[in-house]
């Protein structure tokens, strides 16, 4: 049983998305944004908060509570999942319903609060099964350290099953992609095939008159 566990550890480790958590400087104009892989039915959290330059001490100072940030996030498809303004420090969640590449962007909602200064903002993007808050589940539901450890398990298989179907998918979408690329080679090359021949044809008919006229043959 404890082999199990380990194993099972052990293929989590490698499927499952890790927390990505950086921070990145941006502009009153800039737009930044980023691309995540992600599962149908899958939960992504995100947590931002921003800092406000400040040029007398030449380091990030918590911003104000005028500055906040405009957060977009689409779906494989380029339907708009989420688009709101939220203030300067927050939490976004949503659920996946496609599975692919979604695009989170993020910029400032003004440029009238700090003209022109520069911004850092700290990004933590949680997916799928690190997205979720065991603690507050325990608490909630009042489990034991075994129940929230099953939990955990449970939680984590059914992240690594939606892992293995987003690989299919892909794989599938690959084979489509090659197929449709393999068959239009072959449509073109089959069709500069007829053009030759038929170029290779009117070229003939035309030197066989060209000589006719000129009484050569």
């Amino acid at each position: 049983m404890r082999e199990w566990i380990v194993a099972l550890y052990a293929l989590t480790w490698f499927f499952v998305e890790e927390t990505s958590a950086l921070y990145f400087h941006i502009g009153e104009t800039e737009r930044k944004c980023f691309i995540e892989e992600i599962p149908d039915e899958t939960t992504v959290i995100v947590n931002y908060k921003v800092e406000l330059y400040d040029p007398r001490s030449g380091g990030f100072m918590p911003s104000s509570p005028g500055i906040g940030m405009h957060v977009e996030a689409r779906d494989p498809e380029d339907k708009t999942i989420l688009s709101r303004v939220y203030s300067s420090e927050g939490r976004i969640s949503f659920t996946s319903q496609t599975p692919g590449e979604h695009i989170i962007c993020m910029y400032s909602n003004s440029t009238k609060w700090f003209s022109g200064t520069q911004l850092r903002v700290h990004l933590d993007i949680q997916v799928g099964e690190h997205a979720i808050d065991y603690s507050h589940i325990a608490q909630k539901e009042k489990l034991s350290e075994l129940q929230l450890r099953v939990r955990q398990l449970l939680e984590q298989v059914e992240q690594i099953t939606k892992e293995q179907n987003y690989q299919r998918y892909r794989e599938e979408r690959f084979r489509q992609t090659s197929e449709s690329t393999n068959s239009r080679v072959l449509w073109w090359s089959l069709t500069q095939t007829f053009v030759l021949l038929l170029m290779g044809a009117w070229q003939m008919k035309h030197l066989k008159s060209f000589f006719e006229a000129k009484k050569l043959v």
